[in-house]
């Protein structure tokens, strides 16, 4: 299971509250954009959010990688602000801010004290306005995700068999399958008026939802967010692709050798429930029974006990999406690195034997109880941060139109009863839907040979 990292001081009156409600006010612009504001005046602080409804899973084929490379690019400079003014605006102001790609959506933040808010809203408004399109822009930008996949990716173990190999297996869409960071064979085919076309359909204010959390004033915020974005044109609305998966999911597996690999790994995958269904939340469970803390299944069983894996991750939607932006289809995966005296097919079934024990029988109710408290508690630290709130917000309402849901999916969590995870263990983990992909230490010069095409 993920963990979030808490940037900021919840205020006093939301720590103590014992439902922990998180107050919201929700409004649209004429020109179709969402706005939430969440008032929160315990320290000088305010983050700006802003996520546009498009991500990975919205490219075509022959145009893949747009979406990050358009996250790229909306740090080029705009009309009134040259490249680098944003950075420079936000950070001398004792602030941060940053973007990032996703299968589903694009999302930029600044965080920064709380009378800088309008800087951050004019900066904002400015890029979606008008963004600096232009071939140089472009040819920069095509570099610099080239380069950002060599280190990130290419020349890091595990990193290529999860990006470009791991989708291929699990889905049978190309939607979802393909890669998120895209094909250099893409990016260079790229041209000027493909971005500006993607600019036009999906940077659009009616294609996009604004969080403002922190230390605020609402009447006043609504009047800046007014004059900064409210005579930017709306545009006619994306078509949105069929990410339909192939109903006869059945067992598969794979083999990737990684050059860089020093220890084995393997991928578990199983396709995932509906968002926010009854079996969502029991799932969300399963995956804190087994991976989460100390008291963790496979860190007392295989970890420890066994010795046989070395370290874990999971989630629903692992690796490129969690619990709180999972979009349907998705899986819930989990990652493992083993010791090397097992073999993959020895830790997948051991894996397997610790849903075996959720299948079988219901979860003692004192265990039950103890992981609930965990999940309340991580709950709390989520909200901690003014940043993650307004990520929740954002992603809330662009995904459900309903970020209220803040304030009460904590409650449905803690609804899940020992029967109901049971019952999503047997509908779901089952060895014969699931995926599997072993990655394999393999010699340099083999890895080699096998990248040799790529340029």
């Amino acid at each position: 299971m993920k963990k979030w990292i808490a940037c900021f001081v919840l205020s006093n009156a939301i720590a103590a509250a014992a439902d922990l409600t998180i107050p919201i006010e929700k409004y649209q612009l004429k020109n179709g954009l969402r706005v939430v504001l969440s008032k929160d005046n315990a320290v000088p602080v305010v983050a700006v959010y802003i996520i546009y409804d498009v991500g990975a899973r919205s490219e075509e084929k022959g145009r893949t990688g747009f979406a990050h490379l358009f996250e790229h690019m909306m740090f080029e400079g705009s009309a009134h602000a040259p490249k680098g003014m944003m950075d420079a605006l936000i950070e001398s102001n004792g602030g941060n801010l940053n973007g990032s790609t996703h299968p589903d959506f694009t999302d930029y933040f600044e965080v920064l004290p709380s009378n800088k808010l309008a800087t951050a809203l004019w900066l904002e408004a400015d890029r979606m306005r008008s963004l600096a399109i232009t071939e140089a822009n472009l040819k920069n930008q095509k570099e610099a995700v080239k380069q950002e996949r060599r280190l990130t990716f290419d020349n890091q173990p595990y990193n290529t068999a999860i990006v470009d190999v791991w989708p291929k297996l699990m889905f049978g869409n190309w939607q979802s399958s393909h890669s998120l960071i895209g094909s250099f064979e893409d990016l260079n085919n790229s041209t000027v008026a493909d971005v500006s076309q993607f600019f036009k359909t999906y940077y659009a204010p009616d294609n996009a939802a604004l969080v403002i959390v922190g230390d605020i004033q609402i009447p006043e915020t609504r009047r800046l967010i007014e004059g900064y974005f409210g005579d930017i044109p709306a545009q006619a609305k994306p078509k949105r692709p069929d990410l339909t998966e192939p109903a006869d999911f059945k067992l598969r597996t794979e083999v990737y050798k990684d050059p860089l690999a020093r220890v084995p790994g393997v991928v578990m995958g199983y396709p995932g429930p509906k968002r926010h269904s009854a079996d969502f939340y029991a799932m969300h469970m399963i995956d804190a029974i087994l991976t989460a803390g100390d008291s963790a299944w496979l860190r007392l069983d295989l970890v420890k006990g066994k010795k046989s894996v070395i370290q874990y991750e999971a989630e629903l939607g692992w690796p490129f999406a969690s619990a709180l932006d999972y979009r349907d289809p998705e899986p819930y995966a989990l990652f493992l690195l083993y010791n090397p005296s097992f073999t993959a097919q020895q830790i997948v079934e051991q894996v397997q034997d610790e849903i075996a024990k959720l299948q079988e029988a219901p979860l003692d109710a004192k265990d039950f109880d103890r992981v609930k408290t965990q999940i309340r508690a991580m709950r709390i630290k989520q909200l901690e941060s003014s940043l993650s709130r307004a990520r929740e917000l954002g992603q809330y309402e662009i995904a459900d139109g309903d970020p209220g849901l803040i304030n009460t999916e904590l409650d449905r969590m803690m609804a899940v009863t020992p029967a109901q995870v049971q019952a999503a263990a047997k509908k779901y983990l089952l060895a014969d839907r699931r995926a599997a992909l072993e990655i394999m230490p393999a010699p340099k010069a083999e890895g080699e040979a096998r990248k040799g095409g790529q340029q």
